[in-house]
């Protein structure tokens, strides 16, 4: 079997297309390249998904934790602080546990028990949470001036946080959520770690490179190549949020431009 016929049959695997089975033997570089890259497909799925909707959350999460309502203050702190305070390791088993135990009683509950919508709530909610704070911070860091400026010239509600707030505040917090946005897509390993099951073994990248290892008894084929896949997707994601950055800091001479530095986080 050539490589093209390895990829034509396991390239889309993990979403259901091609073989049903597993190669269970004569396992080649190019099963491995291909199997793996094919799980990158959920990885991008979590990553994604999670990352464009709960950056909605976060502007809303910022905002009330910047309100002076008291409900809406208390509200978004709060949950900044649970999901930033509590591993994400440890709110993947619980949301899994809570969704199974809500599925007895609520059976339209059910898919949130699978890894498909289950975790992606998990890593929405975590997502939100640390890139609410970065935003609250970047509200925060708002220079008065602009403010001022706003208020000379009229400016009141949504027309101020439109053309004011949050163009100045997506400026000032980018570099940091460029960061955030990079962990999040490396955190999607976690659901093969997590109780949230893999249907008919269509599992993520990490699902796949385990199973390597294991048949193999040898991890230094599988994960390197998985640490690869993941070194280009974070050289890509740098690349999109650094156009997203200049287009913010356009109006700006170059040497007020925020650059975008990555910064390895040990643990989270």
């Amino acid at each position: 079997m050539s490589c093209l016929d390895i990829i034509a049959d396991y390239g889309l695997r993990s979403i259901g297309l091609g073989e049903r089975l597993l190669p269970r033997s004569d396992f080649t570089l190019c099963h491995q390249f291909t199997l793996i890259g094919s799980g990158m497909i959920w990885n991008i799925y979590f990553g994604t998904l999670a990352l464009t909707s709960g950056f909605i959350l976060a502007t809303l999460l910022a905002l009330g934790k910047a309100s002076k309502n008291f409900f809406a203050r208390k509200l978004s702190g709060w949950f900044i602080f649970i999901f930033r305070g509590s591993p994400l390791f440890i709110q993947f088993f619980f949301a899994y546990f809570l969704f199974l135990s809500l599925k007895q009683n609520f059976t339209f509950l059910s898919p949130l028990t699978s890894a498909w919508a289950g975790a992606l709530f998990v890593l929405f909610c975590n997502t939100a949470a640390y890139s609410g704070e970065i935003f609250y911070g970047a509200l925060q860091a708002i220079p008065k001036s602009d403010l001022e400026a706003a208020d000379a010239y009229g400016m009141s509600g949504f027309s101020r946080f439109r053309r004011i707030l949050w163009p100045t505040m997506l400026r000032l917090a980018w570099p940091a959520y460029t960061n955030e946005a990079i962990f999040l897509f490396h955190a999607t390993t976690l659901v093969f770690f997590s109780s949230f099951p893999a249907w008919q073994q269509r599992g993520d990248a990490l699902y796949y490179a385990s199973y390597f290892a294991d048949k193999t008894f040898n991890p230094f084929i599988p994960y390197p190549i998985l640490a690869g896949y993941f070194i280009f997707l974070t050289l890509i994601l740098i690349g999109l949020f650094g156009l997203a950055n200049r287009k913010l800091n356009i109006h700006l001479p170059k040497d007020k431009h925020t650059k975008i530095k990555f910064r390895i986080r040990l643990i989270r």
